[in-house]
């Protein structure tokens, strides 16, 4: 599988280019600033971005608008974006374009290479990776401003954020620790208030939650 990496630090790209690596992932390019990320990207196409949001020049979301830009140049290049903080603006700006596989994590993350390398594939195969984090800030922003996202029980909540983050039904009973049943239960209900269609598809059930918080 390719992997172009865009991370300005040198120390953190060595070490995600070994991570990867150890992992039977060729990165074909590591890059340190948005310009090079746009050229690297459009130039391999490769099979998943992983990109910091922050990259020179200008220190602000270059590396998000260089991900987005190789987007509409290789419409469904999956990206998955890497950020220090819990940037809501840049979150939903990445979720604004649903065509192929799409991951927000936090820099955090990285620090568990399971976890990592899991969220890498997941996005490389066209699903979804959400950060627990950005999604419960994403969440917790729409509860104030959409009365369905109100109406959800606690427990269809958190099936709502687990399923964005990517899990299947097994694994959120699993996470959960009640039975696949109940969960399937819980998404029939929470797909009905929020007026999604039910879907057994994972990675479209989760575009279509996305969908809704935009």
């Amino acid at each position: 599988m390719r992997v172009v990496l865009a991370e300005d630090l040198f120390l953190l790209r060595d070490g995600l280019v070994r991570l990867l690596e150890s992992y039977d992932f060729e990165v074909v390019a590591a890059v340190d600033n948005g310009p090079s990320l746009l050229q690297a990207l459009v130039e391999h196409r490769p099979d998943v971005a992983v990109v910091d949001v922050r990259l020179p020049p200008t220190f602000t979301d270059e590396g998000l608008q260089a991900a987005l830009e190789a987007r509409r140049q290789v419409p469904g290049l999956p990206v998955l974006v890497l950020s220090q903080y819990v940037e809501q603006l840049y979150a939903r700006e990445l979720l604004a374009d649903g065509s192929g596989g799409i991951g927000y994590l936090l820099k955090d993350r990285v620090f568990d290479p399971d976890q990592f390398v899991d969220a890498v594939r997941r996005v490389a195969g066209g699903g979804t990776a959400m950060d627990p984090d950005v999604v419960a800030r994403l969440f917790a922003k729409d509860v104030h401003q959409h009365g369905a996202m109100g109406r959800l029980t606690p427990r269809e909540r958190e099936v709502l954020a687990l399923m964005a983050e990517g899990r299947s039904n097994a694994a959120i009973a699993q996470r959960l620790v009640v039975t696949e049943r109940a969960v399937i239960k819980h998404t029939s209900n929470l797909f009905a208030k929020l007026g999604l269609s039910p879907s057994d598809d994972d990675n479209r059930r989760v575009l279509a939650v996305l969908a809704y918080l935009r």
